[in-house]
């Protein structure tokens, strides 16, 4: 069942909720922005949605990225001769090839993540273990209200559905 609120609660709160997307984004681009002289944003979404989806087909990045098939494949031309990306033929179909994160590829995106968490483990701590219980059920309810969005959405603002990007082993 859902609590009425009072015309000014709602204010107050989508003014607090506003105010902390502002400083979310800002982590989330700062991360991001950190990798800009290795990759342009569009290689960067490619990465990302292989170290989520792990090994897929360039069909497959087009689509997740919402890019052409042409314009997907020479992103990955670039981020296989920039030795971030993998592309083999598949093992389940020797026509068909299949992208995989190398090492370096998975390191990037990692380091993206790694430059979020340590981004916001600091504004945590300025919080009491009381607040921070208290946070974690406010934004766990907020997510589940707001539905989650989708894979491409995720992708599409460099967001990995995974904690920790995959690659393939050699």
């Amino acid at each position: 069942m859902t609590e009425a609120r009072e015309p000014a609660d709602a204010d107050a709160a989508l003014d607090a909720l506003l105010l902390a997307s502002r400083t979310l984004v800002a982590i989330s681009a700062q991360s991001i922005a950190a990798v800009l002289d290795e990759v342009d944003p569009v290689q960067f979404r490619v990465l990302v949605v292989v170290a989520s989806r792990g090994p897929c087909s360039l069909g497959g990045v087009a689509e997740a990225v919402g890019l052409h098939v042409s314009t997907a494949s020479r992103t990955c031309d670039r981020l296989v001769a920039m030795g971030l990306l993998d592309r083999a033929s598949s093992p389940a179909d020797r026509r068909n090839l299949e992208l995989t994160l190398t090492p370096d590829g998975a390191a990037l995106v990692g380091r993206v993540l790694r430059a979020r968490r340590a981004a916001l483990e600091p504004v945590l701590g300025k919080l009491g273990p009381r607040q921070q219980r208290r946070l974690t059920t406010a934004l766990r309810d907020f997510a589940e209200a707001a539905g989650e969005p989708s894979d491409r959405a995720l992708w599409a603002m460099g967001w990995t559905t995974d904690r920790q990007p995959r690659h393939q082993e050699d």
